[in-house]
């Protein structure tokens, strides 16, 4: 019997277009992130929008942008599967002005995602985090330098690899199979203010 991954039953029902980020990226995110029930979030390059719905059953609000309307017309679906009503795609160059503000989470899925930092750090809130799901280690290190020029805080970068165990009779072991790497995951957060000292002379 041939082995397969596991994914949860959402995503089995989902349409798919083009790349999707996988459960295992989204649930680093999700949970490294803290969103939650009153973060509204801001996802750049919806795709076929697994991350948007998934954001979407988490968190107070999600606006997903992309350029292409063919991929909007996907994830429409898939929002409208899902009957979430907290959700709004829009197509529009995430490296422009957008009128949201406040952003508690930015996820940036691009092939530039260092064009949209100066976006990012504007609609932001103070202490608001931005991730980023690059696939390149070149990619990864252009787009921390623009973090750090920007004011950002540290970067921190991570990876996530699955790795499916055979159990068998014989005995338990890892299989040559699994998902390895699909991209790496680049955490900051716009700094909070600082507080200003007002001392009596």
């Amino acid at each position: 019997m041939k082995k397969m991954f596991i994914y949860p039953t959402l995503y089995k029902k989902l349409k798919r277009g083009p790349q999707v980020i996988l459960p295992k990226d989204i649930g680093i995110i999700i949970s490294y992130s803290g969103v939650n029930k009153d973060s509204v979030c801001v996802d750049a390059g919806t795709g076929s929008g697994w991350l948007t719905v998934s954001l979407g059953l988490v968190a107070k609000h999600v606006y997903s942008y992309d350029m292409r309307e063919e991929f909007s017309k996907i994830a429409e679906k898939n929002v409208s599967l899902l009957g979430l009503s907290n959700v709004t795609l829009k197509i529009g160059d995430i490296t422009k002005s957008i009128p949201e503000k406040d952003i508690d989470l930015f996820t940036l899925d691009l092939p530039s995602s260092e064009k949209a930092l100066k976006t990012v750090k504007k609609s932001l809130k103070p202490g608001g985090m931005v991730v980023a799901y690059i696939p390149h280690s070149e990619q990864v290190i252009k787009y921390c330098k623009k973090l750090l020029a920007l004011g950002f805080e540290e970067p921190h970068v991570i990876e996530c690899i699955v790795r499916d165990i055979l159990v068998r009779k014989e005995g338990m072991r890892p299989s040559t199979k699994g998902v390895w790497h699909t991209a790496y995951l680049v955490f900051s957060r716009k700094p909070f203010k600082k507080e200003v000292q007002i001392t009596n002379k």
